[in-house]
């Protein structure tokens, strides 16, 4: 069995063999001006499951996920509550971090700021415009959309839509510096009250789609496995990603997968900060436990958009203490009973592009199993063994503490934010 899954790039199903090892993945972080609502835990989750079946599997990963501590956002949204932008951008990453910890997510193995690769913007931005992809333009740099003739192949959208939407996600068409308005920003010049750098420009900040494009390539190289992130990304933020990326190394490729979850509703609307419809990670688990949670959200595959309705938290509980027990009962003397049967279909599942819901089913019949076997007086011993580690691909804890690699390596990412 091979796992395969679906490249947005190529629209198809493919089988993953990594570039090289460790598999490289980038996903894009929050930016922290709040957080963490369902649909932040629906991304970060999902990717969780990759990445832990990958190490599964055998693969050794190096993860990086950003923090977009400096675009458009986070200072609007300092201006209005009255707090420095770094005070709570700082203050909101803890708090994710709090969370990610809490539902037992493996840290990324790099979390860095974007503000920390300031300096590594500076030769790729110079890059993209000794090569034609972008000039200068009073203190700004724009990356000329019209230069690339590959653009808009990770989202595949029509070009008559690239406007509306770039749009609708914080483009500015009417931007008197544009020779388009499609064009975007690379390098800000520095308006006033605004924090600024200095760089080759003037004094300004760094656009939002080049930051996380020297983050990948600075903690990755020049070509990764997998990028992801939420579907809302995809146009136009990893769109001008790849296109800055490959406008620097060259490559035909920046990513050799893109993947991208969807979007999780609520009250008939997209779970979104601007709409204000949140669900937030934080209260659900004030009353259900962590790995209640991690059901009910992995119980939706990652491709799969979803109305939440916490008619479905009675079935995350009954299932996460179902689990429990099975991994507590005290098994018999009598023939061991074998997990193969659960191991086998629950590798199909995730092979099948990551299909969580018919893996999380193949776990909890072998809970099932677990529980049946042990009342006869068989020895289920090796059955928990095999759904400890199974449910591990899932971040269930089953009773257990908090991973230490989870513990620890959030830790030491939370040291930066304080």
């Amino acid at each position: 069995m091979t796992l395969r899954l679906y490249n947005e790039q190529t629209e198809q199903l493919e089988t993953f063999e990594p570039l090289e090892t460790p598999v490289k993945i980038y996903v894009c972080g929050i930016t922290p001006y709040d957080t963490t609502h369902l649909g932040h835990a629906f991304t970060y989750l999902s990717f969780d499951v990759l990445i832990r079946y990958l190490e599964y599997l055998g693969y050794p990963v190096r993860y990086v996920q950003n923090v977009t501590d400096i675009d458009d956002d986070i200072l609007r949204k300092s201006q209005e509550v009255g707090e420095d932008w770094l005070t709570l951008g700082n203050r909101w990453t803890r708090h994710f971090i709090e969370d990610m910890q809490a539902l037992n997510v493996r840290p990324p193995d790099v979390y860095p700021r974007a503000t920390e690769v300031i300096p590594q913007m500076f030769p790729a931005i110079q890059t993209l415009i000794d090569k034609g992809y972008a000039y200068v333009a009073d203190g700004n740099v724009y990356y000329h959309v019209a230069a690339n003739p590959d653009f808009g192949q990770v989202s595949k959208l029509p070009r008559e839509q690239w406007l509306p939407i770039a749009n609708e996600r914080g483009n500015i068409p009417d931007d008197p510096h544009k020779r388009d308005p499609l064009d975007f920003v690379l390098w800000q010049a520095q308006k006033p009250g605004e924090p600024a750098w200095e760089s080759p420009w003037g004094k300004g900040r760094p656009g939002w789609h080049i930051e996380c494009t020297v983050m990948a390539l600075t903690y990755l190289g020049q070509v990764i496995d997998i990028h992801g992130g939420g579907a809302d990304l995809s146009f136009p933020h990893h769109e001008c990603e790849t296109a800055q990326a490959c406008g620097v190394t060259g490559k035909p490729l920046f990513a050799h997968f893109w993947m991208h979850t969807a979007m999780v509703r609520y009250e008939g609307e997209k779970m979104s900060k601007s709409l204000g419809n949140l669900v937030w990670a934080r209260d659900l688990l004030r009353e259900h436990s962590a790995d209640a949670v991690r059901i009910l959200v992995n119980r939706h595959p990652y491709y799969e958009t979803w109305e939440y309705t916490d008619k479905e938290l009675p079935a995350a509980d009954a299932l996460a203490d179902k689990l429990l027990q099975a991994a507590r009962v005290e098994g018999g003397r009598g023939t061991e009973l074998s997990p193969e049967e659960a191991i086998v279909a629950l590798e199909e599942a995730l092979n099948d592009n990551l299909n969580t819901c018919q893996a999380l089913a193949a776990l909890e019949d072998l809970a099932e199993r677990i529980l049946t076997a042990a009342r006869r007086g068989q020895a289920v011993h090796e059955a928990q063994k095999a759904l400890h580690k199974l449910g591990g691909i899932f971040g269930l804890r089953l009773g257990k503490e908090i991973e230490p690699r989870v513990r620890q390596g959030w830790q030491t990412h939370y040291q930066k934010f304080l």
